[in-house]
């Protein structure tokens, strides 16, 4: 027998609403430093209906061009202690002292409602949201060859060399890790920009309208 918990509602859960349908779909975006990705999951972001962008939260220091609540959600080590202590991150990792985290009740809220929720995480962190959302949908943007990669990180002129080829070599390993991990469900090839985020946008509205039809059931059920 089904039970309406349109009515019910526990102390710290958030409200339920008649147009809560709890088939939203969980998207993660991965990819090396340079590769375009958070070009691409903004553009998905822009034109998928209803997808959202998760904020992490972190203890590194507020810069003034960052936006708290848009660019970072900025906590202090007491308050991401008590978070992990809470089991309300997704997945959360430390880096270089600092650390960052995907704060789980926003993202569960979001789905409830029936949104595509997008993340932008490393793949230490895809690793660990698939291993609890495994229905999440994860992909990983590659670029067009290894030597396109080097070209744009020395074409963003953010750098030395010494620390362009330090990311480079970062890069490689992660891609290695992507590939043998099991945790990316697509492989995207950033050759085109465009291209790439139609793909991606393709991708995501598959995956949105399998989720949907599983929610939804066999035809007269």
């Amino acid at each position: 027998m089904s039970h309406d918990q349109s009515d019910t509602h526990t102390e710290g859960e958030p409200t339920r609403l008649p147009t809560d349908t709890d088939d939203g779909l969980l998207v993660i975006f991965s990819g090396p430093s340079g590769v375009g990705k958070t070009t691409i999951t903004r553009g998905v972001e822009r034109r998928v209906p209803d997808a959202v962008f998760s904020v992490s939260a972190t203890t590194r220091a507020k810069t003034d061009a960052d936006v708290d609540g848009v660019d970072y959600r900025f906590i202090d080590d007491a308050e991401f202690d008590a978070m992990i202590a809470e089991d309300d991150f997704l997945e959360w990792a430390d880096v270089f002292g600092k650390r960052y985290g995907t704060p789980r009740p926003w993202v569960d809220e979001q789905l409830r409602r029936g949104r595509v929720v997008i993340l932008e995480i490393d793949v230490e962190g895809a690793k660990q949201v698939k291993s609890r959302r495994p229905e999440a949908t994860a992909i990983f943007i590659l670029p067009p060859s290894s030597e396109e990669l080097l070209e744009r990180l020395r074409s963003r002129k953010r750098e030395d060399e010494a620390a362009i080829q330090r990311r480079y070599a970062e890069a490689q390993r992660e891609i290695a890790d992507a590939r043998a991990c099991g945790a990316y469900d697509h492989f995207l090839i950033n050759e085109d920009l465009e291209a790439a985020i139609d793909e991606a946008v393709d991708t995501v509205t598959r995956a949105r309208e399998t989720r949907q039809a599983r929610s939804r059931g066999p035809v007269g059920q």
